[in-house]
């Protein structure tokens, strides 16, 4: 972290705020006095509505009973009856209304559209209705669109449907039926440019008129907080994340995460990879320790996968030399960081490999540079979404991804003043400085760090063949935090058997995977990487909770 800043000398000839009759006010105070006038300038403007309304009741000449009845046609709720899917086009006036239609997004709504009628649906993100016009934001997965309502009767919109409109509550799902048009001036608050002449609005179902969360509020960045808008905490979002989940920015990251699947699975296939599913319920743990989800299976015990690794071995093993897979990892850790999660998506690979453990780091060195380019090219609008909430600096990484030993990690560290243990682990301190040193020397933010200490690798890491005391391992790192660790296994059952012992680990919870390599196994390797990781450190994000879609962590099993 940077120090602070000094000083200014010149400063201290001035004149105290005490003695210059200014009153000093901390950031707490002055956060909590501005949202105290944002609160009052929104009952204002309320009641200045509601006497505008009144003072139009007063003016406004009364429709006839038949302009009444037409024009009610125009609005309202759908009824129940008319959601049951039926086939009758004359259920009610939404069923009419609709027929022969065909809903147009919202994030399709363009200028080259203007003129024409659309049928759009979305939720009713904010509403502004005065007594003879209204502007009600409609949303839909993070794509906004104005919609003016505007008293009319060549348009048959009459007093009542903006009363209706004015009672919408906020979150409703809305049906709207009007003229795209280009407005004279540019909106804003809105992702598209153009507007709604709207003609007619129904409510498709009613949210809640208090909720327990505002999108609102949940989509502040940290800098509107500062000034004094309304936000959210995070275990308040997470507690209601159904609602949370509606914010532009999260739904920009988990279109970011469907992608990441995307890129991962076309680069694999393409290198000839198949995918499998492993099963999530074992009779041993996977991985060695205590860490493990322990639960009773039809009166034996088990756990849950701490990941896929002893079955994509095993598969190597069965001859399908190249697999992949995407699925649940359940991790048992009273882990409270920022980047662990009790379960999450893990992306795994496993390969044959022909001479040297550096085939699967090739495989990485392409893999991860593909994602990344695929995200950049097909995410922009996602990624401007989320840098919006929480800004960020593009990833930096090289065409081919560097490789660094760890002892040549070591070396720069020690460099820099930093200590390290040539045959220990890095700590998420010194991974974070040895970070910034490869961003200084190498501009990356993407490398990958091979030949590990033997002691902090599992116990089917193959040692290294010059020196048993480093393996044949890596990890991989995005902005100085890990995300990949990989290995060439051991595949020889009697240099197994003994390193699960020397771990441990009773060797007749996994005999059946020991035992697939007596039937002749070939040399292999692969690796490992959390989703939601990935996601996290690719938009610079601070939580990995931000990238999960509904976390579980050490106190959270719910929603």
């Amino acid at each position: 972290m940077s120090s602070s800043e000094p000083e200014n000398p010149s400063s201290s000839t001035a004149t105290p705020p005490e003695e210059s009759g200014e009153k000093k006010i901390s950031k707490k105070a002055a956060k909590k006095e501005a949202a105290k006038l944002e609160k009052l300038r929104r009952r204002q403007e309320q009641q200045q509505e509601e006497e505008e309304e009144e003072a139009s009741r007063e003016t406004m000449a009364p429709l006839s009973i038949d302009e009444e009845e037409s024009f009610s046609r125009n609005y309202g709720d759908v009824t129940l009856n008319e959601l049951k899917s039926t086939e009758d086009p004359k259920a009610g006036k939404w069923r009419e209304a609709v027929e022969g239609k065909e809903w147009t997004g919202v994030s399709e709504l363009v200028e080259d559209m203007a003129g024409m009628e659309v049928l759009i649906r979305g939720r009713v993100h904010t509403s502004r209705v005065s007594s003879k016009l209204g502007f009600l934001i409609v949303r839909q997965r993070g794509s906004m669109v104005q919609c003016v309502v505007t008293e009319s009767k060549e348009n048959g919109v009459s007093v009542g449907m903006l009363r209706y409109v004015k009672q919408l509550s906020g979150e409703s799902f809305v049906d709207v039926i009007g003229y795209v048009v280009i407005p004279k001036d540019p909106v804003t608050g809105t992702t598209q440019q153009v507007e709604i002449q709207v003609r007619k609005v129904y409510c498709v179902n009613s949210a809640l008129q208090k909720l327990p969360l505002i999108v609102e509020d949940a989509a502040r960045s940290e800098a509107d907080i500062q000034a004094g808008k309304p936000g959210a905490n995070q275990d308040t979002r997470l507690n209601y994340r159904v609602i949370d989940l509606r914010t532009p920015a999260n739904q920009g990251i988990f279109s970011i995460q469907g992608w990441v699947q995307i890129g991962w699975r076309e680069y694999l296939l393409r290198k000839g990879f198949l995918e499998i599913h492993t099963p999530k319920l074992l009779g041993g743990s996977s991985e060695g320790g205590s860490a493990v989800f322990r639960l009773d299976y039809k009166g034996q015990p088990a756990c849950l996968a701490q990941s896929p690794q002893l079955h994509k071995q095993m598969a190597i093993c069965a001859d399908f030399e190249r697999v992949f897979e995407v699925g649940a990892v359940y991790r048992a850790e009273d882990s409270f960081t920022h980047r662990h999660l009790c379960e999450f998506i893990g992306l795994d690979v496993e390969m044959a490999i022909h001479k040297h453990y550096s085939e699967i780091m090739d495989i990485v060195g392409e893999l991860f540079p593909f994602i990344f380019n695929k995200l950049n090219e097909n995410c922009q609008k996602e990624l401007e979404a989320i840098r919006k909430q929480y800004p960020f600096e593009p990833l930096k990484f090289l065409p081919k991804t560097l490789k660094l030993t760890f002892a040549e990690g070591i070396q720069m560290l020690k460099e820099a003043g930093v200590e390290a243990d040539p045959l220990g682990d890095l700590n998420t301190e010194t991974e974070r400085k040895l970070g910034l040193l490869v961003l200084e020397k190498y501009n990356t933010e993407f490398y990958i760090l091979h030949r590990y200490p033997s002691a902090v690798r599992p116990f089917y890491t193959m040692p290294c063949a010059d020196d048993p005391n480093y393996s044949n391992s890596f990890d991989v790192f995005i902005r100085g935090e890990e995300i990949i660790s990989g290995a060439q296994r051991v595949h020889d059952p009697e240099l197994l058997t003994e390193q699960a012992k020397r771990f441990g680990i009773d060797v007749e919870t996994i005999k059946t995977y020991i035992d697939s390599f007596r039937y002749g196994a070939p040399p292999h390797g692969g690796f490992g990487v959390g989703l939601e990781r990935v996601v996290m450190l690719f938009c610079g994000l601070n939580n990995i909770r931000k990238t999960s879609l509904f976390p579980r962590d050490p106190l959270r099993l719910a929603p």
